[in-house]
């Protein structure tokens, strides 16, 4: 059976698994964080979890490439997705990132491993930006529809105008950026927590968008690129039903979410989902204490395989 291939679904990924897993002290603008601090055990629980959840994903016939993350100035290594990412024609952006301590999670043997095994032309690295206080978290901080080239990104600390104009002009984007927030007015710190695009569907909490003609702009650029626009709730969002990524697997797209994401789906919002790609649960409830989920642990590679 041949098995139609997807610029927005890579069959590969990055995924680091966290030795020193903590609910992070640097990033409490972040509401979907816990306000607990975490326990000894928490890190022994992460380190399971992501095994187990790239175990899921190869089972799947998804390729992981995966890292350890033992460097224990760095609580949240685990999300890759947020300090680089890659782009069809052998491109690599390495991002500027607001916390101090998640700067040091960039890593040249990740950046290596990839120039060893895929086709890089080049690294456009940002991070020179943290300097003059310009951030932009990478996956995190844009959702990237990668067939229409357009980069949505909720406004934010962590998402610099500027650094995501420049990200765009590079890299052949257009830019569209939104506000949104909660029911109780805290801004949506990043924006793969609201809204996910895959081949043929897009997640999205559109009712968190603040401005009402920015909203409708936004569904009206969504719904021409021909995908069903599923609506989330702002309590599916809280329990990371937008966190969701599309992976090739061997047998066709998969839809990879947490089972806190999966619980939160009503059957028909399922049934949509399942007409595209496979609905993949990862058990990270650990993880997810640092506000995020099954997305940001993921850093797709959109790069084509050396031989």
């Amino acid at each position: 059976m041949t098995i139609s291939k997807s610029l927005q679904a890579p069959s590969s990924v990055v995924m680091v698994r966290p030795h020193h897993f903590a609910v992070n002290s640097e990033t409490f603008d972040n509401a979907f964080q816990s306000a607990t601090p975490s326990s000894a055990d928490d890190a022994t629980r992460a380190y399971r979890e992501l095994t187990e959840a790239a175990d899921i994903l190869r089972s799947h016939g998804v390729d992981v490439l995966l890292f350890d993350g033992e460097d224990p100035r760095t609580p949240d290594c685990v999300f890759p997705n947020n300090w680089f990412s890659t782009h069809t024609g052998g491109h690599i952006a390495v991002y500027p990132m607001m916390a101090p301590n998640r700067r040091l999670e960039r890593r040249a043997d990740v950046l290596d491993m990839l120039k060893t095994n895929f086709r890089v032309q080049d690294v456009m690295d940002y991070s020179g930006l943290e300097h003059d206080g310009l951030y932009l978290e990478g996956t995190g901080a844009m959702v990237l529809d990668h067939v229409d080239r357009i980069a949505y990104a909720v406004e934010s600390e962590r998402t610099s105008q500027i650094a995501l104009e420049r990200f765009c002009t590079h890299f052949n984007y257009e830019p569209m950026a939104f506000r949104a927030a909660d029911a109780q007015g805290r801004a949506v710190y990043h924006t793969n927590v609201l809204m996910c695009i895959a081949t043929e569907f897009v997640l999205i909490g559109s009712s968190m968008i603040e401005q009402t003609a920015r909203r409708d702009e936004v569904l009206q650029r969504l719904s021409q690129s021909g995908r069903s626009v599923i609506e989330l709730t702002e309590d599916q969002i809280s329990k990371f039903a937008g966190n969701a990524i599309e992976l090739q697997g061997a047998s066709g797209r998969i839809l990879a979410l947490s089972e806190t994401a999966l619980n939160a789906l009503d059957a028909d919002q399922k049934a949509l989902i399942s007409d595209s790609a496979t609905l993949v649960s990862l058990s990270i409830p650990t993880i997810e204490l640092s506000g995020g989920s099954v997305r940001c642990t993921i850093a797709g590679i959109h790069l084509t395989p050396r031989a």
